[in-house]
């Protein structure tokens, strides 16, 4: 069941009942999600598939047209995945959430973001939108939503079928069929679909590609990450660049680098080695169009709205582990493609953390992506100097992969 044509979403007057940002706290463990408590925690906060489509299209109609609309592909199981499209601007900013379907603060802050830029007329929000194209993908892998979890709800049988040249493949690397406390994917696999993106926009899977492993690309076998390929590629057809690229995430509990402060999130421009490093030489066909700077400079944008903040636990902003090897995700083929790209890591999966501090979390991405944003729309980003990318604190972690 999976649809591929684009048409325009049909206004609804359902309003979503829910709270986008309403504080809902947990009792805290201070687990790690590496090895968390076996527990439930509540997540009765964060917003469903059903949600999102009401609360889409009551944006829609109160914003009398500025905020479009439009489903750009289904998921695996048929449920629609959604782009929201304000701005009128030169400057394209592609903002996505929710891959991984236990990450969900960023759909939140998403929508409350184009709540505000659809319905504020104020001379600032004008401005902004005169300058630049938002193009929002809230909640990109449903079925995982639905199911709370990281991976989508896919076969291999069903990778076969859309791709008949794999038949007697091995299932990629990225292919869950574990059980533990948490999830069953032995009786309902799935995939880490943000592991199943290249930097060759129009590749098609070869079945001497498979396995694979984390440091090799991807091959847009699942629908959602042929879905986002598809939008990404339509933009640059339509403004010949994707400029910015954001990818809200989830990490677990840990440390600002040398203190007992909690994050509240990291933040990176650095998934793949330069392609002009001798690590990056395999992306070095790519060289021309990679600007890890203008990333770097983004990062600096949103790390500076949020410590405008003051002394507050927006302050906890740190980098995320640095000098990674990712082309199969988002980020890092998007990256690769020219679009200067930032990844937000909010504290506290699902299983580990719940929906602890769910207003607070929700209003950091809020800040932090507002504040990309702005400084993309004024061109004050620009003049950012690159190098106070560093002067970002590290995370307390040694874990190297995660998102």
């Amino acid at each position: 069941m999976r649809k591929k044509n684009k048409f325009a979403l049909l206004c609804s007057s359902i309003v979503l009942t829910a709270g986008l940002a309403a504080p809902v706290y947990a009792d805290s463990h201070g687990t790690n999600p590496g090895t968390p408590e076996n527990q439930e925690y509540s997540i009765g906060g964060f917003i469903s598939h059903a949600e999102l489509s009401n609360k889409l299209a009551q944006i829609e109609k109160s914003s009398q047209g500025t905020v479009d609309v439009e489903v750009a592909g289904y998921s695996n199981q048929g449920r629609e995945i959604y782009t929201a499209t304000v701005g009128t601007g030169d400057k394209v900013l592609l903002l996505q959430s929710e891959i991984h379907g236990n990450e969900k603060t960023g759909t939140a802050a998403l929508l409350n973001l184009l709540q505000s830029f659809g319905s504020n007329n104020s001379p600032e929000i004008k401005n902004i939108l005169q300058e630049v194209t938002i193009v929002a993908m809230p909640m990109i892998n449903p079925d995982a939503t639905e199911l709370n979890r990281r991976g989508n709800d896919m076969t291999w049988e069903e990778v076969v079928e859309d791709f008949p040249q794999l038949e007697g493949a091995e299932p990629s690397w990225n292919y869950y069929t574990y059980t533990n406390q948490y999830w069953d994917y032995a009786s309902q696999p799935g995939f880490d679909v943000n592991r199943d993106f290249n930097p060759d926009l129009d590749y098609q899977p070869q079945p001497e590609d498979f396995p694979a492993n984390s440091s090799q690309p991807g091959w847009y076998i699942t629908p959602e990450a042929q879905t986002v390929r598809d939008v990404y590629k339509g933009l640059m057809e339509e403004y010949g660049k994707v400029d910015v690229f954001v990818d809200l995430h989830h990490q677990g509990e840990y440390y600002v680098e040398g203190s007992d402060e909690k994050v509240t999130l990291s933040i990176s421009g650095d998934f793949i080695p330069h392609p002009e490093s001798v690590e990056g030489e395999k992306y070095s066909e790519y060289a021309d169009t990679y600007d890890f700077d203008f990333s770097k400079k983004l990062n600096v944008a949103a790390y500076d709205a949020l410590q405008e903040r003051g002394n507050s636990p927006f302050d906890n902003i740190t980098l995320y582990p640095q000098n990674l090897d990712l082309p199969g995700t988002a980020l890092g083929s998007f990256a690769l493609n020219g679009s200067g790209a930032v990844l937000f890591e909010v504290t506290g999966q699902t299983q580990s953390y719940g929906q602890k501090k769910l207003g607070q979390l929700v209003k950091a991405v809020e800040l932090g992506v507002y504040g990309i944003i702005d400084q993309v729309a004024s061109g004050d980003v620009y003049e950012i100097d690159a190098d106070r990318y560093y002067d970002i604190p590290l995370t307390d972690r040694d874990q190297d992969y995660g998102f």
